[in-house]
């Protein structure tokens, strides 16, 4: 009896293989039905073969389940000559649910491809569309006097259009080279709406119209190129989601282009009220959540750093606010709302360039109090008693909110930056550590912090340069600026639209003037006859 049982058992242990071979022949031959027939079997079987009492072997149980896509190890490696029937009941489990749910690698879906880092990509780049459209549309129609709302606003749309065209027939190429599952159209139509905040009430449409392909192909494609490509600052500046490639380029770009375009009409430079503060902080709160996926997405995987880079952006954010928020109060005497969202955005830049996910809380703290004070000394002091800056007409300060609190960032980033996080991100020894962590050995932080200061420089130089010839070139086939006669009525002579249908352009409406009545004729008046 005891042999035969033994034989018994034996035969069980090779049927198991044998069906448990055709399960993965039958998946390697797409024949799905007689795969789930199959490993019904082999569920059934391997029970069959515990209840029989076989000798059981617990080791490693659980990285042999994940040997379920490797028929070529599917037997081996157990540790153990002596077949062992539990960890392949847990396997076949494993494998049916998998089957069920859709999980196994196929055409569809193959085995370097992450379904959890995918999805989370793609969510982040609908949080980064986001920021654009509606956030900036809405932002930029907002700001402006009540006759620009529908041209602002239309800038931005039309912007994030053209990008993403450009983007998919040559810019993307001309950046990298290569697909890249992440979030870069978004960021390539973001940083050319940016740049738009600068030209908001007088440019030409139609120049804007050619400006957006030029200034993607040539300006953004190659700093993208040069610090995330294969150019001569990769590998050595840490822009951990476009703090050069995108703020730096926006702010410089728009100041250099509102140079060449010309001043507002002399009138709304003098007076120019938002229209709707309200609509404001709803196109505000597009832009501070989508951060999520800007700063988030950056890592293209949904893991530690990706998590510690939205904490961080939230903190860094919000502090910024205060600060700036703060100083207002101090100083104007008044907390401002459009100052609050100034806050905002400069904490949101300032984060990004490499900070986001390779610094600790405190520092994203201390940041947040460095880009709600600097950009605002910059934009609310420095400006107003600067010639230089005065004889430029940034209309939403875009240089101030973008170029400077981006190139503060990048600089903080060479000081915070932690090793150990760096590593996580790039690997080891691909970038130097933040200042503040060399330890013993400062010469790899202050190597980092110059690399940092050229990659400022050469991102500037570079925008200023060519942004200059494409306006150049652009006034040569139609006017920057848009005619004095246009200026002055708006939205109406540009695209034969308003945006509302409500008096003024935002002032405050006069009071209306009382007729003056004299005494005795009011008295006269009261009197019944």
């Amino acid at each position: 009896m005891g042999g035969a049982a033994s034989i018994h058992r034996v035969a069980e242990v090779l049927s198991f293989k044998v069906i448990t071979w055709a399960v993965v022949e039958a998946r390697r031959q797409r024949l799905r039905d007689i795969a789930h027939a199959m490993t019904v079997i082999l569920c059934a079987t391997a029970t069959s073969i515990i209840n029989d009492g076989i000798s059981i072997w617990d080791g490693q149980t659980a990285t042999l389940i994940g040997k379920a896509r490797q028929p070529d190890t599917l037997f081996l490696e157990t540790g153990n000559p002596c077949f062992n029937p539990v960890w392949l009941y847990l396997l076949c489990c494993l494998e049916l649910e998998l089957e069920f749910e859709g999980l196994v690698p196929d055409e569809a879906s193959p085995e370097w491809l992450s379904k959890g880092d995918n999805a989370w990509e793609l969510t982040a780049t609908s949080f980064v569309g986001l920021q654009s459209v509606p956030g900036l549309v809405i932002l930029y129609g907002s700001m402006v006097k009540k006759k620009w709302a529908v041209n602002s606003a239309f800038m931005a749309l039309y912007a994030f259009a053209a990008a993403l065209l450009c983007w998919v027939l040559w810019a993307h190429q001309m950046s990298f080279g290569y697909y890249k599952n992440s979030p870069l159209f978004a960021f390539a139509a973001i940083t050319v709406i940016l740049l738009a905040g600068s030209l908001l009430g007088r440019m030409n449409f139609y120049a804007w119209m050619i400006f957006v392909p030029l200034w993607l192909t040539f300006s953004y494609s190659v700093g993208a190129f040069t610090i995330w490509g294969y150019g001569f600052l990769q590998h050595k500046i840490i822009d951990y989601a476009g703090g050069y490639v995108i703020h730096i380029s926006s702010g410089v770009a728009g100041f250099t282009a509102a140079y060449w375009v010309g001043p507002r009409h002399s009138h709304d430079r003098q007076h120019f009220p938002p229209n709707n503060i309200i609509q404001i902080l709803g196109g505000a709160g597009f832009l501070w959540l989508g951060w999520t996926g800007f700063n988030g997405g950056s890592p293209l995987s949904a893991g530690l750093v990706t998590s510690l880079a939205v904490i961080n952006t939230h903190i860094c954010t919000a502090t910024s606010l205060l600060v700036w928020l703060a100083l207002d109060m101090v100083v104007y005497k008044k907390s401002s709302v459009i100052g609050a969202v100034q806050g905002m955005i400069t904490g949101l830049v300032c984060i990004t360039p490499g900070a986001a996910g390779l610094v600790d809380p405190w520092a994203a703290t201390l940041m947040g109090v460095m880009s709600g004070s600097i950009p605002w000394y910059t934009m609310m002091i420095l400006h107003r008693k600067s010639a230089f800056f005065q004889s430029v007409d940034d209309t939403l300060g875009v240089f101030h909110t973008h170029a400077v609190a981006g190139v503060l960032g990048g600089l903080l980033s060479g000081l915070f930056a932690k090793p150990k996080l760096l590593n996580l991100m790039y690997g080891n020894d691909v970038y130097g550590p933040g200042l503040l962590h060399s330890g013993g050995h400062i010469h790899p932080g202050l190597k980092q912090m110059a690399y940092q200061f050229v990659g400022a420089i050469f991102i500037a130089a570079w925008n200023a340069v060519v942004t200059s010839i494409i306006c150049l070139v652009i006034s040569r086939i139609v006017n920057l600026r848009m005619d004095e006669e246009d200026l002055e009525v708006g939205d109406d002579a540009v695209h034969g639209e308003e945006a509302y249908a409500l008096w003024g352009d935002g002032e405050r409406m006069p009071k209306p003037r009382r007729l003056h009545i004299p005494l005795i004729c009011r008295r006269l008046m009261s009197t019944p006859v």
